[in-house]
């Protein structure tokens, strides 16, 4: 009886790590054109809101967001289409002329 619970621990802990969803944690950078701290803010908060979104911090010299996200629930492609549609230029999408025009005067960057 004695070699069974062993055993027994085994095909449990097994079964549980079989269980377990492993999520890929993706760390990417790139261009997101903005121009102030209200732009800060809205790229940020835009990311962050994403699903699968782990976190977001926008440069404002550098014009660079670094973003950790789960590869299961969204993109870099998503990513950068969501902040396109609120007005901000990324390396793979232009925002409409409508979206970056509705941005307040003061995050109006020079567009490309």
């Amino acid at each position: 009886m004695k070699n069974k619970h062993p055993l027994l621990i085994f095909i449990i802990l097994f079964s549980l790590q079989a269980f377990t969803i492993k999520d890929t944690v993706i760390k990417k950078s790139f261009n997101v054109s903005g121009k102030c701290m209200m732009c800060k803010e809205k790229i940020e908060t835009t990311a962050k809101n994403i699903g699968g979104v782990k976190s977001a911090k926008w440069n404002i010299k550098k014009q660079s967001l670094k973003v950790k996200f789960f590869a299961e629930h969204t993109s870099l492609k998503e990513i950068q289409q969501k902040l396109a549609n609120i007005g901000y230029d990324t390396e793979m999408y232009k925002a409409t002329d409508e979206s970056y025009d509705a941005l307040h005067y003061c995050c109006k960057y020079d567009r490309k």
